[in-house]
């Protein structure tokens, strides 16, 4: 598995012969000029996860790419977008696709709570390869592989990020969403993830546009 990483909660999966870009938004950068992929996969609706000025550039440059995301933005955008519901299983030419949690995590009681769709890459014998939550703390009933860990988020203390990492107990962790963090406090972050991981789990930090093998 090669992933790289654009920035916040985008990063770029090759996993058994297949390049899925996840959550393009407006915090990240390094994506537009990507081709060839064989799924953009949008976990919900917020900006900072699709970015609505760039897009429809995207999908322009990947016309036979397979669109997938939450109930409501496919229903939002239309055309070739398709629902990805939590428990539904998608085969891309055997890559399996496995949709988890279904709603977005709360950030206020008074705000409505939208749907997420929780991303599985993986095998039918290992579903759980890579794992992209969204806005979402949903834990998979089977073993993860490459957790890719919302490190910092308006709707999460670090306490929950600890206590979700420990619950999941991925082999590896990777560190998504940290676009709304000044660049000099990130080191809190990832270090109390570091430091706080269960003892099998490798935390694993990508650099905006690097990329790594799994």
């Amino acid at each position: 598995m090669r992933i790289a990483h654009f920035g916040h909660s985008c990063i770029l999966v090759e996993l058994h012969g297949k390049k899925v870009l996840f959550d393009p938004g407006t915090f990240s950068h390094g994506f537009e000029g990507i081709t060839g992929l064989d799924a953009i996969a949008v976990t919900h609706q917020h900006p900072d996860h699709i970015d609505p000025e760039r897009i429809d550039a995207l999908l322009d440059a990947n016309p036979d790419a397979r669109l997938l995301s939450d109930p409501e933005t496919a229903a939002q955008r239309g055309g070739r977008w398709e629902a990805v519901r939590a428990g539904q299983v998608l085969d891309l030419d055997g890559l399996r696709i496995t949709g988890g949690g279904g709603r977005h995590a709360v950030i206020h009681p008074e705000l409505p709570v939208i749907d997420n769709t929780v991303f599985q890459l993986g095998t039918a014998d290992d579903p759980s390869q890579l794992v992209h939550p969204g806005d979402s703390l949903w834990v998979p009933s089977t073993p993860v592989g490459v957790l890719a860990i919302p490190a910092a988020a308006p709707w999460m203390r670090i306490s929950e990020a600890v206590d979700y990492l420990r619950s999941v107990r991925p082999r590896t962790a990777i560190p998504i969403h940290f676009g709304i963090i000044e660049q000099a406090a990130r080191g809190i972050y990832f270090g109390r993830l570091t430091e706080m991981a269960p003892p099998a789990t490798e935390f694993a930090l990508i650099s905006p546009e690097g990329d790594r093998e799994f």
